[in-house]
């Protein structure tokens, strides 16, 4: 078993040198170059094509595949940089996350057709089309249909929030290929399908304006073709597959509000030392040093259970409770810090030019996103303390 006493507590060389890559990149895209993204609404390809021409998107790909082979502590420390440096990973992390299905339960087929594109960058996979109108967080009740004729699945729903769709060359799309009143179990007659979405007929993407810079859509699927070979794994099989990549998705984004949270902190204590009020620096006040120390041990209690659940799932043991714990406690410490980042800045924290307002918006996303902190709770109390389920 994997103890506290084994999981590294420092970089290595190597993870020092990754950091440095990832960070060479990002001086390269300062706030002005998210502002003006974010006032435009418009995707950073620029940012995300470099970050694939380095490799980086493309670090959890075996090399067999031309990826780097890496862990999730090396995925989740890219992730990390890229946000505590005052970027947004949220562009193209999907791409981490689904890759794993894919590697995990598709054929050695779609693995050889699928992933030496996407470590290249000639294929984009950013897309995951699971969340619904009316389904929500209970995934098991989601609508959207695939019905299996001839050599082909047609499919017809809804699909809410998803991101990056018109960015993407394909998308993991759960839908339901057999009937709810059909099955023993409501997990059981979901199927998981790697779809190319370019050019898809009876797909209508409809962007979506939202608080962030997400490129968000909602989907609308009318008598949709996609190829019998698109089903990844067993049909019926899907929603387990894709609860099998739930716990690197809990780990890379609780990466990001990790790095929001450092942000946030370096970002209070440099404006906090330097803003004289009254005679003094305002950081020499109680009311506004305590909060911003207090936010700090937050993030980085936070990067301790991170580290746990990654050493946990680079070993290939057990982290579901560990994943979804790091999870809730970098959002928290994420959204304490950027308060605490925001308060103290006073009127300029609202101010576009100091690039708070914009991390503060992106970084409140994560206490409901990918999965919403009280369903974390939830979890938690269930399966890790055994109390009785609560929904």
């Amino acid at each position: 078993m994997t103890t506290m006493a084994m999981i590294p507590l420092t970089l290595t060389d190597d993870q020092r040198a990754l950091r440095a890559g990832v960070l060479e990149i990002c001086r390269r895209y300062p706030g002005e170059y998210w502002r003006e993204l974010d006032a435009r609404r418009e995707y950073p390809e620029k940012f995300v094509k470099e970050l694939t021409q380095a490799g980086y998107l493309a670090a959890l790909i075996p090399q067999e595949f031309g990826g780097a082979g890496l862990g999730m502590a090396e995925g989740a420390l890219i992730l990390e940089t890229i946000h505590a440096a005052g970027g947004n990973a949220a562009a193209c992390h999907a791409q981490m996350y689904i890759m794993g299905t894919l590697l995990r339960h598709g054929s050695a087929d779609q693995k050889r057709k699928y992933l030496p594109k996407i470590a290249t960058g000639e294929l984009r996979l950013q897309a995951f089309g699971v969340t619904e109108p009316n389904s929500g967080s209970d995934t098991t009740k989601l609508a959207t249909t695939a019905v299996r004729r001839d050599d082909r699945y047609i499919v017809n729903g809804r699909k809410m929030f998803i991101s990056r769709v018109l960015q993407s060359d394909l998308m993991l799309l759960l839908a339901r290929t057999t009937p709810v009143d059909q099955v023993k179990r409501r997990t059981d007659g979901l199927s998981v399908f790697l779809v190319d979405i370019r050019n898809l007929k009876g797909l209508e993407v409809r962007p979506l304006r939202m608080m962030m810079n997400h490129s968000t859509n909602a989907l609308f699927f009318d008598d949709a073709e996609i190829p019998a070979d698109s089903l990844i794994g067993d049909e019926g099989a899907g929603f387990a597959y894709i609860l099998d990549g739930m716990n690197a998705e809990r780990i890379l984004v609780g990466s990001e509000s990790i790095g929001d949270g450092r942000w946030f902190v370096e970002k209070a204590v440099a404006y906090s030392s330097q803003r004289v009020i009254f005679g003094r620096p305002i950081g020499a006040n109680q009311g506004v040093q305590f909060p911003i120390a207090k936010a700090h041990t937050s993030v980085e209690a936070a990067a301790l259970m991170r580290d746990k659940a990654a050493a946990l799932f680079d070993a290939g043991q057990p982290c579901g409770p560990e994943a979804n714990m790091a999870k809730y406690l970098a959002a928290e410490a994420a959204w304490e810090a950027a308060n605490a980042c925001i308060d103290c800045h006073g009127g300029y924290g609202f101010a576009e030019e100091y690039d708070v307002e914009r991390k503060f918006r992106e970084c409140r996303l994560y206490k409901t996103a990918p999965i919403n902190n009280n369903l974390v709770l939830a979890y938690v109390g269930e399966h890790v303390l055994g109390l009785p389920r609560s929904y």
